[in-house]
């Protein structure tokens, strides 16, 4: 019978750590928005005349 209590005891501290899900979290409190400023936007911009600076191709680099 003691080992019964015992069980009970330890179902009843598991229900109630356990027992319930933890609230919602809203999509609105996960996401952040930044503004990334004037320098971002001109650093990160597509070139197309000067992308040949960055292409690479194993054959030029060799120099076949």
């Amino acid at each position: 019978m003691n080992k019964e209590a015992t069980i009970d005891t330890a179902a009843a501290a598991r229900h109630a750590r356990f027992g319930k899900l933890p609230e919602r979290v809203r999509v609105e409190d996960t996401t952040q928005s930044v503004d990334t400023g004037l320098a971002a936007r001109v650093n990160g911009t597509y070139n197309p005349e000067g992308q040949w600076q960055y292409y690479s191709c194993l054959a030029l680099d060799l120099g076949l």
